[in-house]
């Protein structure tokens, strides 16, 4: 090919990115407007536009149930009590201002949205949590959710479920947050100002992300603890972090592998952390694209990565990152780490410290690409040499595997087991899928580590059953905990009790 038709080329896929970045732009900010058009037919109209794959597990096979209707004014929460399996809540325009939780499968919690009159969650800054559920599939869809302190939608050990067209702002420490689930969709959600990680799949398997905007928050889209992972067709912007794919010492699911980041814009993300001080989220550079820490079996394939100051992608060890005690169960190395084909421009004009450092070492002014710090082996580039990168080392300049179009979904095929608290092992479930997301053993996240509660409580597990269904806040460092009353008195004693014994803990049963 002559440098004519190379020039040609560029030219056509910088012209067809800007391109491809108005249309993202213009159709994700739109999703409010359209939220309420979400049926199985513009989802399968979706998926052939690009984001692959299918969702019949989620889709089919729930109990045929009835329609209940909340409006303006009745409690969201009696139309729950009252819901069978295969139900659907339908809440119509209008300001709620509860806590909604859902124990029971196979329900669907979906906003009727007229016009610009979105149904209104409303935490009023005084509430911690707008949407939990423990149910397995679950649909949470077409909800606009503000000015609560938790969580906007948290889920905890429930698989099956969708969480799509919901419309999320300034709505605590995380946004969308499935923990301890399997199988399970992300899809065209709208979310700003959350203080951690605006859609946090945590100690999950089988999961999809796709086609939402985050922007404002600290973490834009976090994968922590998790495997079988697709994040794609996103437009992460305005974050500290874009996108993040972490292993998290201390909790007990103990990797992170065989995680997809392609097709998404992830620029400018710019955005001053504001992040719990000491929290691991905390320590996430401004103006950083992409980062992989620890995480292993990564691909990151035609995103565009630009105008992020610090750096465009960043892959590190645990002794690289801020606020990381190293847990001995844990490999502190990213491995087998892939940067395919993508498109970056104008990363790194005003790096931290540390990365300054490195491009003095390096001989360079040129603000990096890509930047790897630390151990890590098996790892690899397409054509290094075309990109401005500090720190790669051993790194391969070209790769095994040069596409992931053969791997259109990670989502099952057939639904997930439903997760069944055991009366023998409930204490450690409620731990594992509840607890753990916020205090890991030996490490400060969002709350203090288990360590220390049970210094504070040692031989008292009533007195932490009884703080886990009213928390007061205690420090001026944490956040206030998210009450955790829905839970039973049996429960929460069961849980407090486990925790109490708990040394290392071991993850219960869970995805290969």
């Amino acid at each position: 090919m002559n440098k004519k038709a190379i020039v040609s080329l560029v030219v056509v896929a910088v012209l067809a990115a800007a391109a491809g970045y108005l249309y993202a732009r213009r159709s994700v900010v739109a999703a409010p407007q359209v939220a309420a058009q979400s049926t199985s037919a513009g989802l399968a109209a979706a998926r052939g536009a690009g984001a692959g794959g299918s969702t019949a597990s989620l889709e089919t096979g729930r109990p045929a149930g009835k329609i209940i209707t909340v409006k303006a004014g009745e409690a969201i929460q009696s139309a729950v009590a009252a819901a069978q399996p295969g139900d659907t809540v339908q809440v119509l325009p209008g300001t709620y201002h509860e806590t909604v939780y859902i124990d029971k499968d196979d329900i669907a919690l979906v906003g009727v949205i007229h016009g610009a009159d979105w149904p209104t969650l409303d935490g009023e800054r005084k509430r911690n949590d707008a949407v939990l559920y423990s149910g397995n599939g679950i649909r949470v869809e077409n909800l606009k959710i503000v000015n609560f302190k938790g969580n906007a939608i948290m889920g905890q050990a429930g698989n099956n479920f969708i969480i799509r067209h919901n419309w999320i702002a300034n709505a605590g420490v995380y946004g969308i947050f499935p923990e301890f689930a399997q199988n399970g969709l992300i899809e065209h959600n709208i979310l700003t100002g959350i203080e951690d990680a605006a859609i946090y799949v945590g100690m999950s398997d089988n999961i999809h992300v796709a086609h939402n905007e985050v922007y404002g928050n600290v973490a834009g889209i976090e994968v922590e603890n998790s495997r079988h992972v697709i994040v794609e067709h996103n437009l992460a912007y305005d974050n500290a972090g874009g996108i993040l794919t972490f292993i998290t010492p201390g909790l007990p699911i103990k990797t992170t592998f065989d995680v997809i980041i392609r097709d998404n814009f992830v620029v400018a993300n710019n955005h001053k952390n504001f992040g719990a001080p000491g929290s691991i989220v905390s320590g996430v550079p401004s103006g950083t694209g992409v980062i992989v820490m620890a995480a292993d079996d990564v691909i990151i394939e035609n995103n565009v990565i630009r105008d992020n100051k610090n750096a465009g992608i960043i892959v590190a060890d645990h002794k690289s990152f801020a606020n990381i005690t190293p847990d001995p169960e844990a490999d502190p190395n990213p491995d087998r780490v892939s940067v395919l084909w993508n498109l970056f421009a104008n990363n790194g004009y005003e790096p931290i410290t540390e990365i300054k450092a490195l491009m003095v070492a390096a001989l360079t002014r040129e603000g990096p690409d890509l930047v790897a710090v630390g151990g890590g082996t098996g790892n690899c580039v397409l054509d290094k040499g075309a990109l401005k990168t500090l720190g790669l080392g051993s790194w391969a300049s070209g790769c095994a595997k040069t596409s992931t179009a053969d791997i259109a979904t990670y989502l099952l095929d057939k639904p997930a087991p439903p997760r069944v608290l055991k009366a023998e092992d409930r204490g450690k479930l409620i731990y594992s899928s509840v607890c753990a997301g916020c205090h890991a053993y030996n490490v400060r996240m969002i709350g203090p580590p288990t360590q220390v509660i049970q210094a504070m409580y040692a031989g008292n597990p009533q007195g932490i059953a009884d703080y886990i269904a009213n928390p007061t806040k205690k420090r001026e460092d944490f956040p206030p905990m998210p009450p955790q009353g829905h839970l039973s008195a049996d429960l929460r004693l069961a849980v407090a009790t486990y925790m109490l014994g708990v040394s290392q803990p071991k993850p219960p049963a869970a995805a290969n």
